[in-house]
């Protein structure tokens, strides 16, 4: 069924003149009165008695009104629907990310982008860089948000932060009664290192920030994510080194402080597919370097 002749027809239908209708349409009357007549011998009916000076509908005609009417109704809904999700306000986008971007910029940005586009889904997960940099190649994902960044012929990387890197304590170490601490001086201390596998990471990159400063922590203990490393410390286990804005959410039983020494400090990086064009993925870029430059400015 020709959806142009529906169009005419619902015209016609809700008129009952084909002079009005043919105005309404923006066409003659002649052809407007040919296709109603295709139309029917299409479909084999009369819909349109016009025996009287006024026509009317037939039993078929009313019938066919009020399907053609919920029809041009879903088409518009559907392309209403397909308009919105082509220009990224409406779909899903699937986000992931690492346990340390949890803190910091990373949640204004969630708050931004669901704020700027309420009808977009958005799917959140935590993964260290192996599984994103999987999950991202594979297209399980849309964008990762990794520390440093995902290294990927596939990929794009988009630096998002750059930070220093603070020492987490147990709130009882000893270590807080001194006025400055440098890390040269802790090389008996445990480090609690994260992620423990895959390697290298930024267990490793703590290692050769020790190693700058000429020493290997003899006592390391290895959690898998920095939520567990992080427990470690609050109950005394050991100290860990960590991004900076991790000290802006409180943790029972953990204190933070600057420390002197080797502090090339940590990233975070907005990393998708490079042949990844949809609308949704850019407007959440744009969104996360706008936030970002404002809490720099801050």
């Amino acid at each position: 069924m020709d959806l142009r002749r529906l169009v005419y027809f619902v015209a016609v239908a809700e008129e009952l003149h084909f002079g009005r209708a043919a105005s309404r349409l923006a066409i003659a009357q002649p052809p407007l009165s040919r296709q109603i007549a295709q139309l029917e011998s299409d479909l084999g009916v009369v819909l349109i008695d016009r025996s009287r000076s006024q026509i009317r509908l037939t039993q078929a005609g009313s019938v066919l009104l009020e399907r053609a009417r919920d029809v041009l109704e879903r088409l518009d809904r559907t392309h209403r629907e397909i308009k919105r999700i082509g220009e990224g306000f409406s779909g899903h986008l699937r986000v992931a990310f690492v346990g340390s971007a949890t803190y910091g910029v990373l949640p204004n940005v969630i708050k931004a982008f669901r704020l700027a586009y309420p009808d977009v889904e958005l799917a959140l997960s935590a993964m260290n860089n192996a599984e994103q940099k999987r999950a991202v190649i594979q297209r399980e994902i849309d964008i990762a948000v990794a520390r440093p960044s995902l290294d990927d012929e596939e990929l794009k990387s988009e630096p998002l932060l750059q930070e220093p890197l603070i020492l987490a304590l147990s709130d009882t170490s000893p270590l807080l009664e001194q006025q400055v601490t440098r890390l040269a001086a802790l090389k008996a201390e445990t480090f609690v290192l994260y992620p423990r596998k895959p390697r290298p990471s930024f267990a490793d990159h703590i290692l050769n920030i020790c190693l700058e400063e000429g020493f290997i922590p003899k006592s390391q203990v290895l959690a898998q994510d920095y939520q567990t490393a992080i427990s470690l410390v609050s109950v005394g286990v050991g100290i860990a080194l960590v991004p900076q804005s991790v000290s802006q959410a409180e943790r029972p039983g953990v204190a933070y402080r600057a420390y002197e020494g080797h502090n090339p400090g940590t990233a975070l990086s907005l990393n998708y597919r490079r042949d990844n064009r949809m609308p949704h993925l850019f407007n959440f870029l744009k969104i996360a370097h706008d936030v970002t430059r404002r809490q720099r400015r801050q």
